[in-house]
């Protein structure tokens, strides 16, 4: 038995693909979640990423930018999980997030 759109009844929607990029990058109010944590500043070592990561920022913690400092700079407030931090950019960009396709989709609808 097909469908009218000529896919089986029982056939799953298409996956959509997860968008990552860099916390830096992420839109102001913007949902996503951690992806990893990975060393691309000069400015940051391991243990600057320990830091980060016992702060909360651990793959799959909900994370968003709140606000941005003067002229869309630093420091970005960001909420991971339920605790507020204020980060420099050389931290931000240590950071890649995943945007799941349903929250990618609502953003363009917005």
């Amino acid at each position: 038995m097909r469908s009218r759109a000529g896919i089986p009844p029982h056939a799953h929607p298409p996956i959509l693909p997860i968008c990552s990029m860099l916390l830096s990058e992420l839109p102001t109010g913007a949902l996503a979640h951690v992806a990893q944590l990975q060393t691309r500043s000069a400015d940051l070592d391991e243990a600057a990423l320990q830091r980060l990561a016992e702060l909360g920022f651990l793959p799959g913690e909900p994370v968003q930018v709140v606000q941005r400092g003067p002229g869309g700079r630093e420091p970005l407030a960001v909420m991971v999980g339920d605790a507020l931090f204020a980060l420099r950019l050389a931290e931000a960009v240590c950071i890649e997030v995943a945007l799941d396709g349903a929250a990618k989709l609502a953003e363009g609808q917005a």
